[in-house]
């Protein structure tokens, strides 16, 4: 005897299998939360644990160790990697073929990276001048490709001089880096196997599909003949600019380790700072630090204070982008800034730099061009790239 049917309204309002214990699943909307906030929780507790290991002072001392020169030094320094960053930005959009002069990317970077710095998560700076690029040109999905893409730039550099500087210099983890080599070498290359064989894969399936799509953007956008040289370039001085920062703070902190001595810790905190367990970027790279400095025998303590004024000096480097949420924020639609005699000053010097442009779809072939050398931006009868001069 077969079981009887059960109607079609019935089965579409049917409880799901969790009812039956008692326990019903999350809404997706608390779930995403949850996992938002998670990482911010994880530097909350890594930034609790080292004040109860190490007490206030080493925090406090670092701060009071900054001076004015100290200050100016970082915002120059600030200054070269942000203009640079900028550019590796423009370059790559242009390669999504999406417009992006410089003068704003370089605004645009300034704005993400202060709200990186200021709010939880460490991201949502670049999430921001990603959507907020992507809706401007018309086109979001490019937009945000073109972000993700720059920043996978920046994070394959430093993994790159990582390796290296590891493999060669003297750290904590020289042993464990040289042993596990050999396997991250296998495994790389594995990966670039099975790349390789879904590339070759001509069946018309979707996934595979956008995942030729995805590796088209990338090599247009990052190793193009036309773009690779920038990107690479740009990566380079950015990652030395971080690392002068660090050296800097070093110094600040009171610490005379040598330039060796500094650079694969200098790289290990950078690569922790990469981890999305942060408040801000302070957590991982705080713990890594304090731990890398008291296994080469430099000193816990001095390593965290290390941490500490690097932190500072980086959120000191980006606030040139308050003064670009202040101008945006009281901008006309004409053009001009600021309400009746308020942040006139401030409007006057920076309008060039951080005018309201517009990226208009259909002029996403035609570039407009950049005084920057080695431009993201053609210009007729003259070179753009090194390869071309």
């Amino acid at each position: 005897m077969s079981a009887p049917a059960v109607p079609a309204d019935l089965r579409r309002t049917a409880p799901p299998a969790d009812a039956v214990t008692g326990d019903s699943p999350p809404p997706a909307p608390a779930r995403r939360a949850l996992r938002a906030h998670l990482g911010t929780l994880a530097g909350t507790v890594i930034l609790g644990v080292l004040l109860w290991r190490m007490g206030t002072g080493v925090f406090l001392d670092g701060l009071r160790r900054i001076d004015a020169p100290t200050v100016l030094a970082a915002l120059g320094i600030g200054l070269v990697t942000t203009v640079f960053s900028a550019w590796r930005w423009a370059l790559v959009a242009r390669g999504l073929r999406i417009r992006l002069p410089l003068g704003p990317a370089v605004a645009d970077y300034y704005r993400a990276l202060f709200l990186n710095a200021a709010l939880p998560g460490g991201v949502l700076g670049d999430v921001h001048r990603a959507v907020h690029h992507g809706r401007s040109a018309g086109d979001l999905g490019r937009g945000v490709r073109a972000v993700v893409l720059e920043r996978v730039a920046g994070q394959l550099a430093l993994i790159g001089v990582g390796v290296v500087v590891l493999l060669t210099l003297p750290s904590p983890v020289l042993g464990e880096a040289r042993r596990a080599a050999p396997l991250v070498t296998l495994a790389v290359l594995g990966a670039l196997a099975v790349l390789v064989a879904l590339r070759m894969n001509r069946a018309p399936a979707r996934r595979g599909r956008a995942l030729r799509a995805t590796l088209g953007e990338a090599r247009q956008g990052l190793l193009s003949r036309r773009n690779l040289p920038g990107v690479a370039v740009s990566s380079v001085v950015v990652l030395a600019g971080h690392l002068v920062m660090f050296g800097l703070a070093a110094r600040v902190a009171g610490s005379g380790a040598t330039v060796a001595e500094l650079t694969p810790l200098a790289v290990l905190a950078l690569l922790a700072m990469g981890l999305p367990l942060n408040v801000g970027g302070w957590g991982p790279r705080e713990g890594v630090t304090a731990w890398a400095f008291g296994a080469a025998g430099l000193g816990a303590g001095t390593g965290l204070g290390v941490a500490v004024v690097y932190g500072v000096l980086s959120f000191v480097a980006s606030l040139p982008g308050v003064v670009v949420l202040v101008v945006r924020r009281f901008a006309r639609p004409d053009g001009s800034y600021g309400r009746p005699g308020l942040f006139s000053a401030v409007g006057s010097a920076v309008r060039s730099a951080v005018r309201k442009e517009k990226y208009v779809p259909k002029e996403s072939a035609r570039l407009a061009s950049s005084s920057f050398p080695f431009s993201a931006e053609p210009s007729e009868g003259r070179p753009m790239t090194p390869e071309s001069v």
